[in-house]
């Protein structure tokens, strides 16, 4: 006689450490529409809802980006996280901007969480050992589950040096049929989830190279999959960003195999019920920053949105307020995919944060035209490159001063049809001074007589905003694709 089972899967994803609600963006009825969501008392409040109604087979999983991306996390070097996190229940968690904060300090915070962090592919440079457990069990409704880490690849290829200090990551994939083979024919398990921050053209790509997954929980990329996709039999989700949806899987067992299965992208919006304590401990979390961050600093006449892979108007605030402190030509910044939006009205001190919750100083550096068209094709390809394994990006690097017309599907270095900086055409041999955020917004690689300006973005913004608020900022077309 067959035996059915139940299990429903959660998935939180690049939650970015958006501990209370915020504004988010959505798409509905052809356009952008932009409304509160997230903050972890609704998670979980709706956590404690599902467990209830499911009798407990559930599977809650944090596929990482998890400990940075707003200022009290930031400041606190992710540890204002734990306790939050602690009380969520989770079975386990992968990783990426967590190692922002150094391998030592992410190791002690893993070290205070209540379940483990999971990682095929992060080796210790002195034993080449693995730095972090490789899998996990839970029994959950009579089924023993085989949960797999995959954490980002890219933290010691394209992030600061001292993010990967002592370690080295691999893709993952030559490792992972040896623990689908161990958890099978060893654990004998029923169910392997593999949560992966890899990214999802990277996680499709790995799942039709390596088959036995039953679920592949995808992040990294802040895909909504408003459906679950089938990459040979596993089933794979990715639910955006910043803890503004949540993914739900409700599988049907049949003598341990999957037989049926819904999917649902939850919007963690204001319908849903709080949590008591949770609440709590979000204002624990916030209440040493909350006056300090809730300082008004301008206006903003137009929505400051950071959802476009090519440019967005939340850069072009930055990059204007980086020219307006130093006088350069040009600005570059990385291309971040998180940072929530910033709707007309009133702009605060945690908004700027939002934005770039580092705060790096502003540099400045000379660049050659060469060195820019090189730069520019290099990011290109990192994020547009047909082979998955190869992008390394987030969105297309911020830039503003230039116009690139370019040719997405061209092959490497062959993208950028024409470029012009502050509507001039490029001139290989001129040198072009720049201001720039971080490593990512111009490698070290290029460019010569980098100096500190001394001004930090958050200073630079406020300076710019007290002089032009509120601020319009459009769409320039600074990359069209042609």
């Amino acid at each position: 006689m067959e035996k059915q089972t139940n299990l429903t899967i959660l998935q939180l994803n690049d939650t970015h450490a958006y501990l209370e609600p915020h504004q988010e963006m959505f798409w509905e009825g052809g356009t952008t529409k932009y409304r509160r969501a997230g903050g972890f008392a609704k998670i979980a409040g709706y956590l404690k809802q599902l467990r209830h109604e499911k009798e407990d087979a559930v599977l809650a999983l944090d596929c990482g980006d998890t400990f940075h991306g707003t200022y009290p996390a930031v400041a606190s070097k992710g540890e204002v996280m734990v306790p939050v996190l602690n009380a969520l229940g989770l079975a386990a968690m992968t990783a990426h901007w967590e190692f922002a904060y150094g391998p030592e300090q992410f190791k002690k915070l893993t070290q205070m969480l209540n379940y483990p962090m999971l990682a095929i592919n992060v080796y210790e440079k002195a034993t080449d050992k693995l730095a972090f457990e490789p899998y996990t069990l839970k029994e959950i409704n009579g089924l023993k589950i085989g949960i797999i880490g995959i954490a980002c690849n890219i933290v010691d290829k394209t992030m600061p040096p001292h993010f990967s200090e002592g370690i080295y990551f691999t893709l993952g994939n030559k490792e992972l049929p040896d623990y689908i083979h161990k958890l099978k024919q060893e654990e004998k398990v029923d169910v392997i989830v593999l949560i992966s921050h890899l990214g999802f053209p990277q996680n499709m790509k790995l799942l039709s190279e390596v088959q036995g997954v039953d679920v592949c929980l995808s992040s990294h990329t802040h895909y909504r999959t408003s459906q679950a996709v089938k990459q040979g039999k596993t089933i794979v989700i990715e639910s955006g960003c910043h803890g503004s949806l949540l993914g739900r899987l409700d599988l049907t067992l049949e003598n341990g195999r999957i037989s049926n299965y819904s999917h649902e992208m939850v919007e963690v919006s204001d319908h849903l019920p709080d949590d008591v304590p949770m609440q709590e401990l979000v204002q624990q979390a916030v209440q040493p920053y909350k006056t300090e961050l809730n300082q008004k600093v301008g206006e903003t006449a137009t929505v400051l949105d950071r959802n476009n892979i090519l440019e967005s108007t939340m850069d072009n605030f930055l990059l204007q307020s980086m020219l307006h402190a130093t006088g350069a030509e040009l600005a570059f910044s990385n291309g971040w995919r998180y940072g929530a939006p910033i709707v007309p009205g009133p702009v605060t001190l945690n908004d700027l944060y939002n934005i770039i919750p580092m705060n790096p100083s502003i540099r400045t550096v000379e660049l050659t035209g060469q060195e820019l068209q090189e730069m520019l094709e290099g990011n290109l390809e990192k994020t547009f490159s047909p082979d998955p394994y190869a992008q390394q990006g987030g969105f297309v690097k911020r830039c503003l001063g230039l116009r690139a017309f370019i040719k997405i599907e061209a092959p490497k270095n062959n993208r950028i049809q024409k470029l012009f900086v502050n509507d001039e055409e490029l001139d290989l041999q001129r040198t072009y001074k720049t201001a720039f955020v971080t490593e990512q917004g111009v490698p070290s690689t290029y460019g010569t007589n980098r100096t500190d300006t001394g001004i930090k973005a958050i200073e630079a913004m406020k300076q710019y905003l007290e002089k032009h608020s509120p601020v319009r900022v459009d769409l320039l077309g600074t990359f069209t694709a042609v």
